[in-house]
């Protein structure tokens, strides 16, 4: 499958560099893909991984990931930089957390209990659909987490079905356990519990965590 990143900061290398070695072509969407951080990204990625502009990358994938930071209106800018239009009727995975952020790191929310950045990015791709997974995790473990007691749970949420168990078996690949929240109002729960997640991880120092759920035995 072609995928195409929206985003070249930790979040988007990482899944990019995941989905290279599950065999996938990779293109990783950014302002500068000439950029000398970048273009390394692409040579330890491997012979499937490439960069180019936003537009490319909307244009390129049959299945797009949204990796990009909230703050600042860049998720905003970077899906009018892809143009809509790219990715009507694709698979987008969003990953963003709308977090605002103190002198110790992240603070709060911008959106919350009546909205959430992921009906918000549904809204500003209406042709599209839109699934959130992998915000709830440290960009280092999103491919192949290993710690103590994993596999460790992946929430994901949206409102087509389809897309959903598309991302679901994605994220089974890519070493996780998925629970499946339902439509996409589910967002509204899903980005607080990362910031809880970037709050023990501040307040601990140690960003090695991920989310489980103990289920009894059947």
């Amino acid at each position: 499958m072609k995928i195409g990143i929206l985003g070249s900061g930790p979040v988007g290398q990482a899944l990019g560099t995941g989905f290279a070695k599950e065999g996938h072509d990779v293109k990783l969407g950014t302002r500068k893909p000439d950029d000398a951080k970048i273009t390394q990204w692409a040579k330890q990625a491997g012979p499937k991984a490439s960069a180019g502009t936003f537009a490319d990358a909307a244009r390129f994938g049959e299945l797009a990931v949204l990796a990009t930071k909230w703050e600042g209106g860049a998720t905003e800018n970077a899906i009018k930089l892809a143009d809509p239009r790219n990715l009507t009727g694709k698979v987008v995975v969003d990953t963003t957390n709308p977090l605002t952020f103190g002198p110790k790191g992240p603070a709060g929310l911008a959106l919350g209990l009546t909205d959430s950045a992921g009906e918000q990015v549904q809204r500003w791709l209406p042709g599209a659909r839109v699934v959130k997974a992998f915000n709830t995790v440290n960009h280092g473990y999103m491919y192949k987490p290993q710690l103590p007691g994993g596999p460790p749970e992946m929430f994901i949420c949206g409102d087509d079905a389809k897309a959903r168990q598309t991302v679901a078996d994605i994220c089974r690949t890519f070493g996780w356990v998925v629970t499946d929240i339902g439509g996409m109002t589910g967002a509204r729960v899903l980005e607080p519990l990362a910031l809880l997640y970037c709050i023990i991880a501040v307040q601990s120092g140690n960003w090695s965590l991920a989310w489980k759920l103990l289920r009894p035995k059947s």
